[in-house]
């Protein structure tokens, strides 16, 4: 059962604790009327209405406890899906700082390129969660700002196109268009800004079959998704192929249950030996050529992907030694 809103869900609860107390009430009333009369037929009558009707209360109360647990099960899972976009959220932020805290040794420039895509993507969603929320007159404002630079003039143009379309468009056509539009962020594996946009969807169009099988499909394609990574993983490490299997372990991590996350931790941990050996043998090939600046960077990487491994305590402890042999080298480099 789909409740809209809260508000329907407590007129739900109210209107079966009446239906309840409306037959318990009924049954007593049976019970004494049936008091005031000798042994007879109409007594035994009384009393036989009464039992169905507290047989009646009994079951209206176990079909809305039962009711009550679907609901409460269902919430769960609602809970369980965004708790998941939480984490999601979370791994993008930290990856997000992460190319901020690469993007502060990059140029101007550089910058630029590095974020030109995301930046367009959130304007763009942006814009298409007005439009597809009705707000026209903001989504056609967001646009018109957008058409004011020069950088974001294709955009502005495309999502102008979207705009005329969806507005155009018959009720059923604009649900599948919003369909279209989640589609295309599932083959992004873009889960968060799908979910949003199925929230939308489902909250414009609440009667509309097609939204209402939406969420089931967003769980199915993540879970697809999720073989597929679990296969590649398992590829991955039979080829003995590491960067590779952290790669996907990386991206697997969002995906896992802790149980899930049990099972692989022994091959997982033999994907992380494997890495640490490969980098320590690129660090002590470094410091052996006297080539400080490898040295650095495979020192740095060592530090901060396997801080609590006995290689990075070293390392950490001598990091002040290969600063300066690294500042002494750049030096020597600059005066020849």
């Amino acid at each position: 059962m789909y409740f809209n809103n809260r508000k329907q869900r407590h007129t739900w609860r109210f209107s079966w604790h009446l239906l309840f107390v409306f037959f318990i009430i009924l049954a007593t009333a049976c019970l004494v009327f049936g008091a005031f009369f000798e042994a007879g037929q109409f007594r035994s009558t009384a009393i036989l209405i009464a039992k169905i009707l507290y047989s009646l209360g009994g079951l209206v109360a176990v079909y809305a406890i039962l009711l009550l647990l679907n609901e409460s099960i269902l919430g769960l899972k609602v809970n369980t899906e965004k708790l998941d976009n939480t984490v999601e959220m979370l791994s993008r932020g930290n990856n997000l700082l992460a190319q901020v805290s690469q993007a502060s040794r990059l140029s101007d420039t550089a910058k630029e390129i590095v974020y030109r895509d995301s930046e367009q993507m959130e304007l763009g969603e942006a814009t298409l969660t007005k439009l597809h929320q009705h707000d026209f007159d903001d989504a056609d404002a967001m646009i018109a700002a957008m058409a004011k630079h020069p950088k974001y003039q294709n955009l502005s143009e495309r999502l102008k196109l979207k705009a005329d379309k969806f507005r155009s468009a018959t009720e059923e056509g604009r649900v599948n268009q919003i369909i279209a539009h989640i589609n295309e962020l599932f083959d992004q594996k873009l889960w968060i800004q799908a979910a949003a946009q199925i929230d939308n969807l489902m909250r414009n169009f609440p009667y509309s079959e097609k939204a209402k099988t939406m969420p089931g499909r967003l769980q199915e394609r993540k879970d697809r998704h999720k073989r597929q990574l679990l296969a590649d993983w398992d590829m991955a490490v039979r080829n003995k192929e590491t960067d590779r299997s952290l790669e996907i372990l990386k991206e697997l991590d969002l995906y896992l249950t802790p149980a899930e996350a049990l099972a692989l931790q022994e091959s997982a941990s033999s994907v992380f030996k494997t890495k640490l050996h490969n980098l320590g043998v690129e660090f002590s090939v470094a410091v052996t050529e006297n080539n400080w600046k490898k040295a650095m960077e495979t020192g740095r990487h060592i530090v901060q992907n396997f801080p609590n491994s006995r290689m990075a305590a070293e390392i950490r402890s001598k990091m002040d030694i290969l600063q300066e042999r690294s500042k002494q080298t750049k030096k020597t480099e600059q005066n020849d």
